[in-house]
């Protein structure tokens, strides 16, 4: 049984007035009274569930009207006569409450505040649901109403809805089903956050696109839930194609990656392991934070959702606390989920001043404290350039999972950076020429790249196909070339930047990249003016 179930069985024995839901989900919930109202179980005196809305006025089961009940005031008075036990369900009454600039009806408000006695003392025993999409509840109002949440559907449920799907197709030999009971789970949990609607929807959708429902279906799961986050302006739906494959180097952050996907699966319950909170990824800008990000919820299959701290702070006041919440209730509703924040400490920057009245820190604390406590799997990444600018509450055990450096890419790193970016755009023969992305060429690309981030060694490779493009040729090992001699790397304009991040990170942080790629750095080398690359940041620690 679940917990709503007893929480209204409770509230309507202790005759509580008026109980106000706020969903979308008008059919689910009026079921679940429906079940709690008729069984003797939860209830001591089973009562009848009558219906309003302004369409059709109050109506039984059996859906006929009973009188003329669609004005607002003669449902109340029928209400308020009716002696019998009952359960009235008041559908979309938060009209008559003032929104939008439409100003309340008092007379119904005060009719409503006037059916209190009545209910609580009547011979038989009568409660009030009030169901909106919305919640909206007049001052006049809040002593006398109780509000209950009511949850989006959970995995049992809609994992049932998925089955009962799989049942009705399967006889028809029309649908190819190719589902193990891991790939089911899968499915399931990834509709979470979704309707029983627009779950079935979902399933729906990924049956007729391609005639099959197959774990491949994924796609069309998430792009429903795409659909949530593009109704708020603070949350970004970002669709990715990128791989851990796809980002060079960083065997240490990426094994540790792999040791935790599917731990939101059922089969991770036989360890007592808890969903992984997030991780926190310093560095050099320009080495692959943000990449990872992305390659994180395409390895794992699920949605990757961006948060904006800029647009968490708006211009009216008391509104970007409840954005914060906003943002974090959407977050846990679509879960398992990523929540990607990216350059974070732009966001949480000096959280102690006063400037805001103290309401840059009043959110950074909602914040933190979502992150120490919450139970739902959402997989916060956090990105940093500048991460000493952060307060030290946020870094503390307990916060993130762990705290991984990216330092400059190692030259077998960047070897294979350089064959990723190659082999992305060297499709046509006519282009690639006599060029060969051999080890030979690569390794010699990569010495000579020495101290650059990743990002600049994909521009060294455009800039090469420019010169190739401008000449109308095929592409050559000199164009690469002629690309890096003429590039000024960052680990040169930011040399005494790096430094300090460097120092930062080597008692604070775990190093992205594993001791094996990192030997060539156990001694001092030549490099670029103003060399950082002699020096690794990051702690030796292999994971």
């Amino acid at each position: 049984m679940s917990d709503f179930k007893q929480l209204l069985a409770n509230l309507l024995k202790a005759r509580f007035p008026y109980l106000y839901i706020a969903t979308y989900e008008e059919e689910r919930v009026v079921s679940t009274i429906r079940q709690v109202a008729s069984d003797p179980g939860l209830i001591r005196t089973p009562r009848t569930v009558l219906t309003w809305a302004l369409t059709t006025g109050i109506c039984g089961d059996d859906q006929k009207p009973r009188q003329d009940t669609k004005a607002p005031l003669r449902a109340l008075e029928f209400i308020e006569k009716f002696d019998e036990p009952a359960v009235f369900v008041v559908k979309d009454f938060h009209v008559y409450f003032g929104q939008q600039g439409r100003p309340a009806d008092f007379e119904v408000i005060r009719k409503i505040r006037d059916l209190v006695p009545v209910l609580k003392q009547s011979a038989r025993p009568k409660n009030v649901v009030l169901i909106s999409p919305s919640l909206i509840l007049p001052g006049d109002l809040q002593k006398d109403v109780t509000i209950l949440d009511f949850d989006l559907p959970g995995f049992t449920e809609i994992q049932s809805v998925l089955q009962e799907m799989i049942a009705a197709n399967r006889p028809t030999g029309r649908v190819s089903l190719n589902l193990s009971p891991e790939d089911t789970e899968r499915l399931a949990k990834a509709a979470l956050g979704l309707t029983l609607q627009e779950a079935e929807n979902a399933f729906a959708r990924a049956i007729v696109s391609d005639g099959q429902l197959s774990i491949n279906d994924l796609d069309v799961i998430l792009e429903e839930k795409r659909q949530i986050i593009q109704k708020t302006e603070i949350l970004e739906f970002v669709k990715s194609d990128v791989g851990l494959a796809d980002v060079g180097g960083l065997g240490n952050l990426k094994r540790w990656l792999r040791k935790r996907d599917k731990s939101w699966l059922d089969s991770a319950r036989r360890y007592n392991l808890p969903p992984p909170k997030g991780l926190l990824i310093t560095g050099v800008p320009g080495c692959g934070k943000s990449l990872t990000a992305k390659a994180i919820s395409v390895a794992w299959q699920l949605p990757l959702l961006r948060l904006d701290v800029g647009k968490i702070f708006s211009g009216i006041v008391g509104s970007s606390e409840e954005n914060m919440r906003r943002a974090i209730k959407t977050a846990e509703a679509i879960a398992p989920s990523v929540l990607w924040i990216d350059e974070i400490e732009k966001g949480f920057t000096g959280t102690s001043s006063s400037g805001d009245s103290g309401t840059s820190g009043r959110v950074f604390g909602t914040f933190l404290t979502w992150l120490q406590e919450k139970t739902r799997p959402v997989f916060v990444v956090a990105t940093s350039n500048n991460i000493q600018y952060l307060p030290p509450e946020l870094l503390r055990k307990g916060r993130f999972d762990e705290i991984f450096f990216v330092d400059l890419p190692t030259l077998k790193e960047r070897v294979d950076i350089f064959r990723l970016h190659l082999a992305r755009r060297l499709t046509d023969p006519a282009v690639t020429g006599d060029f060969s992305t051999s080890d030979e060429t690569l390794s010699d690309l990569a010495k000579l790249t020495e101290g650059f981030v990743g990002a600049e060694i994909e521009q060294v490779v455009v800039t090469g196909l420019f010169e190739a493009f401008s000449e109308d040729r095929s592409v050559t090992t000199n164009d690469f070339r002629k690309a890096i001699a003429n590039t000024v790397p960052l680990s040169v304009t930011q040399g005494e930047q790096i430094r300090t991040l460097r120092e930062w990170a080597s008692v604070r942080a775990v190093a992205a990249t594993p001791s094996e790629d990192r030997a060539e750095y156990a001694e001092p080398s030549a490099g670029p003016p103003g060399d950082v690359t002699a020096s690794r940041g990051g702690r030796m620690v292999d994971i």
